[in-house]
């Protein structure tokens, strides 16, 4: 009899493996919709619409974009999560969806992360450690030696409240003990202009926001957030070649709701490495000073969770709260 239920076992075992070969096999045999959480024309939206360009011509189905903004992404994401876990709904969304899991805790109805599943990182692109040039300083040591010892606190900007560059500026803060004051803008670019207008004396910029006033020298950079020297400004070096463990950048990925059977997940994968090797992604990217991630779901996954945990300490250590 234990023989017999061994077999009959492994029999639906296989029964149950079958169709979702099939599954990954045909997916996809209709059209599949990106959510992004973010307004058409910005950089998330630019990148996911030539991103789905490569899907297309790989498989021969739409790849269609749509912008579901608001409540800092929350909004498209819960969409992702409610959508039947069939393959053919994706969410594409930046890193703010880290940080923003602390800050609206108290409103998710989801758990992101038993209710996503992750496909891949996409891409990077790193902050910029940025100054006003009449800031009389010449490196990160001596930004730091000078908001030390200056009377009056120095200024420093971030973008919209619980971003990354505004959690970078805090980051900064509480790594060296500094007292400058965080200054919240709607966004990088009221951020930039701020800077460049004295306002404020420094900034983690986005880099493509900050890349035309630093060639201009309206601006002048120190160093990159990102682990590794970004493609677009090589010369400058990693803040965590010089402080261990300073790393704060913007990143990029793709989930699926939970449930999406794993062959289709894989398949995904697949199609997203494909696209990164294309020659349009490749000369893309470099432009929007974006380098390619990829990588597998569980590399995304475990990442993800370094990233909520990180923010979570920077969030609660600088009190910092959203109405």
């Amino acid at each position: 009899m234990k023989n017999k239920a061994c077999a009959l076992a492994a029999v639906a075992a296989i029964g149950f493996i079958l169709p979702l070969q099939s599954i990954a096999q045909q997916w996809p045999d209709k059209a599949v919709r990106i959510l992004v959480p973010f307004p058409p024309g910005g950089g998330t939206d630019i990148q996911a619409r030539v991103l789905s360009n490569a899907f297309q011509k790989s498989t021969g189905q739409n790849f269609i974009i749509e912008n579901r903004t608001g409540a800092s992404g929350l909004i498209a994401t819960q969409l992702a999560v409610d959508s039947p876990p069939d393959g053919y709904t994706i969410l594409f969304t930046s890193g703010s969806i880290a940080p923003v899991t602390t800050l609206f805790a108290k409103r998710m109805k989801f758990d992101v992360h038993k209710d996503l599943q992750p496909i891949s990182l996409i891409s990077s692109t790193p902050l910029v450690l940025s100054l006003h040039p009449s800031v009389p300083v010449k490196s990160v040591k001596e930004l730091i030696a000078l908001a030390k010892r200056t009377r009056v606190s120095m200024n420093v900007g971030g973008n919209t409240a619980g971003t990354t560059a505004h959690l970078a500026a805090e980051m900064f803060n509480q790594r060296f003990g500094l007292k400058s004051t965080v200054i919240t803008y709607r966004g990088g670019g009221p951020a930039v202009i701020a800077l460049i207008s004295g306002e404020i004396d420094y900034i983690f910029a986005t880099a493509p926001s900050i890349m035309p006033h630093l060639t201009s020298g309206r601006a002048k950079a120190f160093a990159v957030t990102t682990t590794k020297r970004s493609s677009a400004l090589p010369d400058l070096p990693t803040m965590d070649s010089m402080y261990p463990g300073f790393v704060s950048y913007n990143w990029y990925a793709m989930f699926y709701p939970e449930g999406t059977p794993r062959p289709v997940v894989d398949r995904m994968n697949s199609e997203i490495k494909k696209a990164l090797g294309t020659p349009e992604i490749k000369s893309f990217y470099p432009k929007q000073a974006l380098d390619a991630v990829g990588g597998s779901p569980e590399e995304l996954g475990d990442f993800f969770k370094s990233e909520v945990d990180k923010y979570a300490k920077v969030i609660r250590a600088a009190n910092i709260r959203v109405e």
